[in-house]
Formats: structure tokens, C-alpha cells, sequence
């Protein structure tokens, strides 16, 4: 028992006025290992009450819960053991100052993770485009978003851009887009023809949605050409560009069929002769 009460006691000298012992060292595990099991307690019953698309956001922000819980009990559980902390805080200003300019980033990035997923202004599978970069969101984690472009690359987007740049999330009204091509015809072309072709090919293409028909609009009198915009709607904004490449192949093999020309700019230019 003397034996125990001994090896209890041995303490550490960590600075003058700071001694760290064998009893303190178990008390601090002892509590963290509480520590730990309440929080999984807790997690368990909050996970039974969420919808599995809350889960994973509520799995984000607790894990930055988590640590700042840890961090509290750490520091009280030395103070109960008798250990000034604020000493120990006060030795170490200079170093947590600079610790504390150099994570101003993360931390940056972890509060804005927790706005986004408390607000739920952006989901798994919204498409958006930020820094005319345009992805589809594949994670949302606590410091960073994941998202695939539409090249298949892997985006990695710090979460506090989010709040400091403009962010357009193309499907938060809904997954249908209204997407448009835009075409010239040479002047004298038959504009009732090029509007019957140009709705025939939206028409014909899978990926354009049956249900609204498709609009032409008659935009301009360009300097060469007679200005068309094509206006469709689809399901999945993020195959836009496949979509609109197809039609434009179909136009312009529809246009060489009904011999409509599609102009490049002209200029007419006089040569005046000047008599000496």
C-alpha cells in the first residue's frame, strides 16, 4: 500500500512552479475516457432522431464538437489536480500566438464548414460553379468540400471561399435547367425554316426534357448574320455541354440539308483612287 501511495505521488518537474504526477496523469485519462464514452452516448441517440442526409453533416460538426469538449476537460481536469494552467498558458503565450496565426485558416475554414451544413445552403450532388470552376459536390467535410468536375477531376474547395466569393449552385431550385445555343443564318435565310429546325432538333435529343417544349427567340440583327437562341430544358445541368454539342452537330447537319448558311463576318471594303 506504502509502495502504491509512492509510485501515486511520483511527480515530475516540469518547470518551478508546475509538478505533474503519477495520480494526476491517471485522473486525466480516467476522465477523458468518460469523456469519450458520453460523447459516443450522446452521438448514438442525436444519430436515432436524424435523417440519413443529416447524419453525415451532423458527423462533421461533431468531430469539431469533439475537440473543443476535449479541450475544455483537458484543462479542467488539470486545474482540479492542482496544476496552474495559467501559468503554464502564460510560458507558452509567444508560441500559441504564432500556433494561432498560422491555423487562422482552418479555423476559418471549420466555421464556415459548420455554416454550410447547419444553413443547408449546399447538398451532396448540387451542381455548382465557384471561380468559373463548375463541379458536382461529391462531400462535404468539415474544412473542405469535395467535388467532380465535369472532366471527372477531383475539386477541392477550402470551405470559406464559400462565404467570400459568389457561388452559383445551379440546382438549388431544383434538378431542371433551362440551357440555350445560340446560332447565326446568313441574311435572306427563311427564319419560319430555321425556327422549325432548330425546335425539330431539341425535340429529337433524349437528354431534352418532352414536357416543356423548346423555345427559339429571334435575339438580333447581327452585323453578318440573323441571331437565333435555341432555349431547351433538362434534367441534369451537369451534362449541359454534352447536350448542347450534340444539338450543334444536328444543327449544322440540318442547316447543310435546308441549305441555310451559317456566315462568318464580312467587311465590304472601297478602294478609292486618287488622282494626282
Amino acid at each position: 500500500m506504502i509502495k502504491l501511495k509512492e509510485f501515486l505521488s511520483y511527480s515530475v518537474n516540469i518547470t518551478e512552479d508546475i509538478h505533474l504526477d503519477v495520480k494526476t496523469i491517471l485522473f486525466v485519462i480516467l476522465v477523458f475516457f468518460l469523456t469519450s464514452f458520453f460523447l459516443k452516448l450522446f452521438k448514438r441517440i442525436v444519430n436515432r432522431k436524424l435523417d440519413e442526409e443529416d447524419k453525415g453533416k451532423f458527423k462533421a460538426v461533431f468531430s469539431f464538437v469533439q475537440y473543443f469538449v476535449y479541450t475544455i476537460v483537458l484543462v479542467i481536469a488539470l486545474e482540479s489536480s492542482g496544476i496552474n494552467v495559467s501559468v503554464l498558458l502564460a510560458g507558452s503565450a509567444a508560441l500559441l500566438v504564432g500556433i494561432g496565426l498560422g491555423l487562422q485558416t482552418l479555423f476559418q475554414d471549420i466555421m464556415s464548414g459548420i455554416f454550410i451544413l447547419v444553413d443547408k445552403s449546399l447538398h451532396v450532388n448540387d451542381i455548382i460553379e465557384i471561380e468559373d470552376k463548375i463541379g458536382k459536390v461529391d462531400e462535404i467535410r468539415l474544412r473542405t468540400t469535395r467535388a467532380i468536375t465535369i472532366d471527372d477531376k477531383v475539386l477541392i474547395i477550402p470551405n470559406h471561399k464559400f462565404l467570400t466569393n459568389s457561388l452559383f449552385n445551379w440546382t438549388q431550385n431544383g434538378i431542371q435547367t433551362t440551357e440555350g445555343v445560340e446560332v447565326g443564318v446568313a441574311y435572306g435565310s427563311d427564319v419560319e425554316l430555321v425556327k422549325d429546325i432548330l425546335i425539330d432538333v431539341a425535340s429529337a435529343h433524349p437528354k431534352v426534357l418532352k414536357s416543356t417544349v423548346p423555345k427559339v427567340l429571334f435575339t438580333d440583327f447581327g452585323e453578318s448574320s440573323l441571331q437565333f437562341k435555341l432555349l431547351f430544358v433538362i434534367n441534369n445541368s451537369y451534362e449541359h455541354l454534352t447536350v448542347k454539342s450534340d444539338l450543334r452537330f444536328a444543327i449544322d447537319k440540318k442547316f447543310r440539308e435546308n441549305k441555310i448558311v451559317i456566315p462568318f463576318p464580312q467587311r465590304d471594303i472601297h478602294l478609292i483612287k486618287q488622282e494626282k
